[in-house]
């Protein structure tokens, strides 16, 4: 997709040359800055109830008079925020998926100022409606004729413009990569290929890749790690990438993913409906990978390695138990209480080789806990850290990103739940504060560590007809490293 910034022409939007237009309003009223020769047309439809001035609707004209465009459409916006005119394009851009829009102009009409943020939405609000899975589905509809989408803006407007298009280009790449991985089914997308996919990664974008076998696994003692393998037949990776855009003394950013590429639950089996969902559950792993994808393409002055343990959970004979006491990388038992709690058993071994980094911060992001959807929804994903500056810039990433998080309680008092007559933990605790248990369970890893937690059980995919990988927090993440940038 080629996205670039214009100047307004001397004629207007009205005399811009494309396929189509589409104007964004913002606010319940006509713009005034709108053009003379759009305005009849908005006024007239507004006039006799064919548009209104509403979030997200839309009004589509073809061959309209005054205009040089074949096809018009007006998306209006509540206000002139990044997120209400997100919203307004996504719905513009699905009014204008004709097979003849090939090349699309945009405008916003009554924002004060049109600025970086509307053009990193204008980038991502574009990546998300061409995007199409067809990787298994050779029977999938022609790929969307858009092939480019031009901003309007000032003179003044274009170089802030153009930085804009340039960080939601690269998030979109990483967002778009995460989908692919995540949407892939659990048979071509094993803990093998998803090394492949990291290394095909470092080598076009000039990172440095890793891959630990088992061999190496068990030489580092990540018996929890180990113990959640077991029970499958394909062989786990762990794998490593870095990013080096700093000096090589400067602390890094360390992201751990989550990549159980299939879970059934192990022994502690799930139900049968909606397991083929449960490819989903390396949402973190493929988010990592999507957001070193972004800052490899952004090329930020700042040290970044990416973790991502890489196994499938499966019932069999060699399948962890429940009551099964594990010894972890860092010396201390675990429980397994429960086979299907297995994703912090993975991580919490991830993050005890975080440590030899000696990162200036670590975020580790799961689809961890069903108790995450129950508390937050699929809007907001559940942010825990002990460290009030840790969390407070990664809430400012997802306020910039578009990709919200909400923080959650780690108190003391929820770490009770985690005792074990048998082990130093358990692996699980009642099922009330699920999510909050789980962080405390890796906390436990991450004592000495700057350390955040992101639970993407429900915002990394989406159920239903619109079933898919959503590619967050793809743009948290790669705010959050920009935000760390030198």
């Amino acid at each position: 997709m080629d996205l670039r910034t214009q100047t307004l022409p001397a004629g207007g939007i009205a005399a811009v040359a494309a396929d189509a237009l589409l104007v964004v309003l913002v606010g319940d009223k006509a713009p005034p800055d709108l053009d003379a020769a759009l305005a009849p047309l908005l006024d007239d439809a507004v006039k006799h109830g064919d548009f209104e001035l509403k979030p997200s609707r839309t009004l589509y004209l073809h061959r309209p008079a005054g205009a040089k465009v074949a096809r018009l459409a007006f998306a209006a916006a509540a206000d002139a925020s990044p997120k209400s005119v997100k919203a307004a394009l996504a719905a513009g851009l699905a009014a204008l998926k004709a097979p003849g829009v090939k090349r699309l102009a945009v405008a916003l009409a009554g924002a004060d100022a049109v600025d970086d943020r509307h053009a990193e939405a204008l980038a991502l609000a574009v990546a998300d409606a061409v995007y199409l899975y067809r990787h298994t589905k050779p029977s999938a509809p022609a790929p969307a004729a858009l092939a480019s989408v031009t901003l309007l803006g000032t003179k003044a407007q274009q170089p802030v413009l153009a930085r804009g298009l340039a960080r939601g280009e690269a998030i979109a790449a990483g967002v778009t990569l995460a989908r692919e991985c995540a949407n892939r089914p659990a048979n071509h997308l094993t803990p093998g290929a998803l090394a492949d996919q990291a290394s095909a990664l470092a080598k076009s974008h000039g990172l440095k890749a890793e891959v630990l076998e088992r061999k190496h696994v068990e030489k580092l003692g990540m018996g929890a790690f180990l113990a959640v393998a077991q029970g499958s037949h394909e062989p786990l990776r762990f794998i490593v990438l870095r990013y080096q855009g700093a000096g090589k003394t400067d602390a890094p950013v360390v992201l751990v993913g989550k990549g159980i590429t299939f879970d059934t639950g192990g022994i502690s089996l799930k139900p049968a409906a909606e397991m083929d969902e449960m490819k989903f559950d390396m949402g973190g792993a493929a988010s990592v990978l999507g957001t070193m994808r972004a800052v490899a393409q952004l090329k930020p002055k700042v040290n970044v390695v990416a973790l991502i343990p890489a196994c499938e959970n499966m019932p069999g004979g060699r399948a962890v138990k429940p009551g099964d006491v594990v010894t972890s990388m860092s010396g201390q038992t675990i429980e397994i209480l429960n086979t299907d709690a297995e994703g912090r058993l993975i991580l919490c071994d991830a993050l005890t080789y975080a440590a030899r980094f000696k990162p200036q911060a670590v975020v580790d992001v799961a689809t961890l806990t069903g108790a995450c959807m129950i508390a937050l929804g699929h809007h907001h994903s559940g942010l825990f850290s002990a460290d009030d500056a840790l969390a407070a810039d990664l809430l400012a990433a997802s306020a910039a990103a578009l990709d919200p998080a909400w923080r959650m309680p780690l108190d003391a008092e929820y770490d009770e739940a985690l005792k074990s007559n048998f082990a130093d933990m358990a692996n699980v605790g009642p099922r009330a504060g699920g999510a909050i248990t789980a962080a405390k369970f890796l906390q436990r890893f991450a004592k000495d560590l700057p350390w955040a937690h992101l639970d993407i059980a429900g915002t990394a995919w989406k159920s239903g007809t619109h079933k898919g990988a959503t590619g967050r927090p793809v743009g948290l993440l790669t705010h959050f490293v920009l935000s760390r940038a030198r």
